[in-house]
């Protein structure tokens, strides 16, 4: 059912509810109290039209499935605000006569009775209607709610998971640059190392050519 044609419904039903007060209070007026009142009425009625046009272009929007129903209403509607025209129209002419007036009145009275109690209870579905879509609503933005909640703690999840990482980066970049320096450290060694094994190697060579000079000159001589 649509949220508008109901807000629109509602409307109706409560302004035909009026106006049929006022046709029954107008019954028992006379010369320019009646007018005034007529011009009410007839105030009243045309506001009522425009509601029943804008249910009518609601209807015709929405699903077949739902259409029929709500068109079905609507010219019952329309029946009772036809009614509403004819009662106004004998209470501006035939004001004059007594039986007239006392047969309006009981007409008024048995309209009253009986669309009161459709009115009552149609305006009790579309209450039961708008508790339930009320209820609907509460639920949705409690869940809404809850759900914020939970975004609210993986945000700080993620949060904390983040500086996290940024802390192992920062520990990882530390690493590699301690290995860096290992490596330079450990690269100047074996540089070092290889310097003095020539070193080594130069001294031995020498020490050898010294020690065949010496022979030489030992036995030649």
């Amino acid at each position: 059912m649509s949220e508008v044609f109901d807000g629109y419904e509602r409307q109706y039903c409560e302004i035909s509810a009026s106006l049929s007060r006022k046709c029954t209070a107008a019954s028992s007026l006379l010369g320019e109290k009646l007018k005034q009142k007529a011009s009410e009425i007839k105030s009243g009625i045309d506001g009522a039209e425009a509601l029943i046009r804008k249910m009518d272009l609601e209807a015709r929007n929405l699903q077949p499935s739902l259409r029929a129903g709500l068109l079905a209403k609507l010219r019952e509607y329309k029946s009772d605000l036809n009614n509403l025209k004819g009662t106004l129209k004998r209470i501006t002419t035939g004001n004059g006569q007594q039986g007239a007036r006392e047969e309006l009145l009981e007409s008024l009275k048995c309209r009253m009775q009986n669309l009161s109690a459709d009115q009552r209870s149609r305006l009790l579905r579309t209450s039961e209607r708008q508790n339930q879509t009320t209820d609907r609503i509460k639920d949705g933005h409690r869940k809404m709610l809850e759900t914020e909640e939970l975004g609210v703690s993986i945000m700080h999840d993620l949060h904390q998971q983040r500086q996290s990482l940024l802390h192992a980066n920062d520990t990882l970049h530390s690493v590699d640059d301690n290995i860096g320096k290992s490596r330079k450290i450990m690269g100047a060694m074996v540089r070092r190392m290889d310097r003095n094994k020539w070193i080594i190697g130069l001294i031995i060579t020498l020490l050898v050519l010294a020690i065949l000079v010496i022979l030489y000159f030992k036995f030649v001589h």
